[in-house]
């Protein structure tokens, strides 16, 4: 098996989030996917089988586990096969089309319900709203400053009892981004992720009326760092972005 390794979420190598891409006649065992997968050691890798029709199906994995939908994955898969694709998955199909230099992608939007954290772990500064963004909570401060500088204790977010703690605030005045943004998830085996398209699905619906625009540009500040596009759509959200490849990994086992 050969997997593609790409930078996603970015126009340059070593910044982003890597994805490894493997395109394969069927899917292997659950079991043999979660072992490549662990072997990697990426926040996702994606296996991609082609259909007679010409769409794709599409699974995502991270180290620990199998999950239901991946934006920073499926951004590599696309950049990997090409444009335009629909990959059928977990979240429905997902369709993706060039919209140069970028890549678009056709995502369900999450629900937001406000509700309290059942804890506010000591390095959180205080929240001004708090709630559940579909299996994440979603944290919004005061500040950009405070996501930014945030160190996140993954034993704390781990006790919070969802998948992930998307933490997020209104850009800096001058940044070029509408909204920052930070995505930790530990119960998942990423302590904390370069760059999720997940949670912009989130993301992007939360902000837009609070910020009375329809498209947002949201920079994810982790050490690696990307840039995600968002174009709320009704119950949808386009998340745009590039990528790319960075290296191919052939296993011999």
């Amino acid at each position: 098996m050969r997997l593609t390794v790409v930078d996603a979420f970015t126009d340059r190598p070593f910044s982003g989030n890597p994805a490894a891409v493997a395109v394969v006649e069927s899917f292997p065992s659950e079991s043999r996917m979660q072992d490549i997968a662990a072997e990697m050691n990426l926040s996702e890798t994606a296996f991609v089988v082609p259909r007679a029709s010409g769409d794709y199906d599409l699974r995502w994995f991270t180290p620990t586990t199998e999950v239901n939908l991946c934006g920073h994955a499926t951004l590599a898969s696309a950049h990997v096969v090409g444009t335009p694709a629909v990959f059928h998955t977990r979240s429905g199909p997902l369709g993706c089309e060039s919209g140069a230099p970028r890549i678009l992608m056709d995502f369900p939007a999450s629900p937001i319900q406000e509700e309290a954290l059942p804890l506010v772990p000591p390095w959180l500064p205080e929240p001004a709203w708090t709630g559940l963004a579909g299996e994440d909570w979603l944290v919004e401060l005061p500040s950009a400053d405070e996501v930014v500088d945030l160190e996140a204790a993954p034993s704390d977010v781990s006790a919070l009892g969802r998948r992930a703690l998307i933490v997020t605030a209104r850009g800096s005045a001058g940044s070029g981004y509408d909204i920052v943004s930070r995505f930790f998830a530990p119960n998942a085996g990423i302590p904390e992720d370069p760059v999720t398209g997940s949670a912009h699905c989130a993301l992007a619906p939360y902000w837009g009326p609070r910020l009375g625009i329809e498209e947002l540009i949201g920079y994810q500040a982790s050490r690696r760092g990307g840039v995600v596009h968002m174009t709320l759509k009704g119950s949808r959200v386009v998340l745009g972005g590039e990528a790319v490849t960075v290296s191919e990994v052939s296993l011999l086992a």
